[in-house]
């Protein structure tokens, strides 16, 4: 059993921490409770499973921690728009999913659904016959399929030799198979958390390929929605532009959060592997007093 201590004050200080994970019940590659047990393996203490657009793998997962003496957090990774581009928003969700969530989860998921639908519809085009059935056969259960589905899909019928060759040619942005989704804009998605009791965090924002005058615009319309919190660390990432980034939430007043994005085993990023935050001003989001219970002892 793992002794749970109270999460520090300081983001620096923190350790045994991770809140940006996925399953099975989206694009991960591990059953929610194997996650959990690989947690548990690699001295995590608390963690959030953020599987895109769904809770689907959280009861399983608060299961698997119960027994091991973990803590897990309701949460799940939110597909939004803003400017035309594709923004993910982790809603951390103490109260689990109650509210307008509940029917904005239902939305996302028909959205997900007509975006397979589509992506398949193209790629037929390019010679993956059948691409729906075995983007689905790649995925190994009736989940909600993704672009890395079809990228496994293209790499077994032999039209590329990788999955990084599947989305510089065919699946990554401006590619044929890159479908913009009617997400909802950012400000809708932030309201559904909001009403369910939860933080909103921006995750990633040092991916999205944007300049830094842009990511301040985007933080800027995140925090106007009522957005709290930002992911300061996602993975490994450079120091100085995590520096930099610290000071963009600390002038507007954000949280910060951190999490891995764990998707598969035997790659980079396993379950709390994140490059170190820097010492800041910026307060965790484990110190928001919604998530009081998840921080404590």
């Amino acid at each position: 059993m793992t002794l749970l201590t109270p999460l520090p004050a300081a983001l620096e200080d923190a350790g045994g921490i991770d809140l940006h994970m996925h399953s099975t019940a989206s694009d991960g590659a591990l059953p929610p409770g194997e996650l959990v047990a690989l947690c548990q393996q690699r001295g995590l203490s608390r963690l959030a499973l953020t599987d895109h657009d769904t809770v689907a793998g959280v009861a399983e997962a608060e299961q698997a921690a119960k027994a091991l003496g973990l803590r897990v957090l309701p949460a799940t990774e939110l597909s939004t728009q803003w400017r035309g581009m594709n923004i993910h928003i982790v809603a951390l969700l103490p109260q689990g999913v109650c509210g307008s969530l509940e029917a904005g989860l239902v939305a996302q998921a028909a959205a997900r659904e007509s975006r397979a639908e589509e992506i398949a519809r193209r790629l037929e085009k390019l010679g993956l016959d059948d691409a729906l059935a075995r983007a689905r056969e790649q995925a190994g259960s009736p989940r909600p399929l993704g672009r890395p589905d079809f990228a496994r899909a293209l790499v077994a019928a032999g039209i590329t030799p990788d999955i990084k060759t599947a989305f510089k040619k065919h699946l990554g942005s401006g590619k044929p198979g890159d479908v913009k989704a009617h997400w909802p804009f950012i400000s809708t998605a932030v309201e559904w958390i909001r009403d369910a009791g939860g933080v909103a965090v921006l995750a990633h924002p040092l991916r999205y390929g944007t300049t830094r005058r842009k990511r301040g615009l985007l933080l800027d319309d995140f925090t106007a929605a009522g957005g709290e919190a930002a992911e300061l660390i996602s993975g490994y990432q450079n120091a100085d532009a995590t520096r930099d980034l610290a000071r963009q939430l600390d002038e507007r007043g954000l949280y910060a959060s951190l999490g891995s994005d764990f998707h598969f085993p035997g790659g980079a990023l396993a379950p709390g592997t994140m490059s170190p935050a820097p010492r800041s001003a910026v307060r965790p989001v484990w110190a928001h007093p919604a998530l009081a219970a998840f921080a404590a002892a």
